[in-house]
């Protein structure tokens, strides 16, 4: 081999390894930041305001997780919408509507819906997508917000993954994992959502946002906040937690 085909070989080589440990770099981020708001498990106490033009509301909702494969969420106020639950438990997704006592599982065509009336979907309540697994990503720029550095990531959907985005772009704050800006798009790369995280507060030990507001690009007046009142992290919780019969129970 020729000492220029030598050092070609070389240089592809070195690019190669260094767009890989980008890529792990950039994943290894947004584990981090995931793991950071979630836990291993977790308890969380949210208030979701729903703003439009003319009208709010509010829903007070409990929230318990257990790694990416269960999740339950209790609507706790108003009354007109007290014990209604929404259950993940792998790839399957159920709803229990107490006022018509009945059960009913999601199909995938209903995740992308809004949950609730709100500009959040059931896949951003319930995940069943995951931001870890079910993307590439890539570090493409840093940038500043509310006084954070942060890391730039742009990341894609993977061909089977459950997303509807043609992408997501996340900044995350290098020294804390902080989730404090996402920003959605679809398959035109036209902007559709933007999701901000503020008022980083300490709870149970940990520095989280906890002032999570969706906004919609296409619909002005519009918006959605979650404020997080309470939360408890790496919980005593087992799996059978998670079932249809305790989603109708559960207080």
């Amino acid at each position: 081999m020729s000492t220029i085909k030598k050092i070609t070989s070389l240089l592809f080589g070195i690019l190669a390894f260094s767009l890989i440990a980008q890529a792990q770099d950039a994943t290894e981020i947004v584990r981090q930041a995931d793991l950071k708001m979630r836990g291993e498990s977790s308890r969380s106490e949210i208030t979701m305001k729903i703003i439009r033009p003319n009208w709010d509301r509010s829903l007070s909702v409990t929230a318990w997780s257990k790694d990416n494969d269960y999740s339950l969420i209790l609507i706790t106020a108003p009354a007109r919408d007290e014990g209604t639950t929404y259950l993940k438990r792998g790839n399957e997704i159920w709803n229990w509507l107490p006022n018509i006592n009945r059960t009913i599982k999601l199909p995938p065509s209903m995740m992308s819906q809004s949950w609730m009336g709100s500009d959040f979907s059931n896949n951003d309540l319930v995940r069943e997508s995951s931001i870890v697994t079910d993307y590439t990503h890539e570090l493409v720029g840093d940038s500043t917000l509310s006084g954070y550095d942060c890391h730039k990531i742009e990341m894609i959907p993977k061909p089977d993954a459950p997303v509807v985005w043609g992408k997501v772009m996340i900044y995350i704050s290098k020294a804390e994992y902080l989730q404090l800006r996402t920003e959605f798009y679809d398959e035109d790369n036209t902007l559709m959502r933007t999701m901000t995280g503020s008022e980083v507060e300490e709870l149970d030990g940990r520095l989280i946002p906890t002032y999570m507001e969706m906004v919609p690009a296409d619909e002005p007046g519009h918006k959605t906040v979650l404020m997080y009142e309470d939360i408890a992290f790496n919980i005593d919780i087992s799996e059978s937690f998670f079932s249809i019969q305790n989603m109708k129970r559960v207080e």
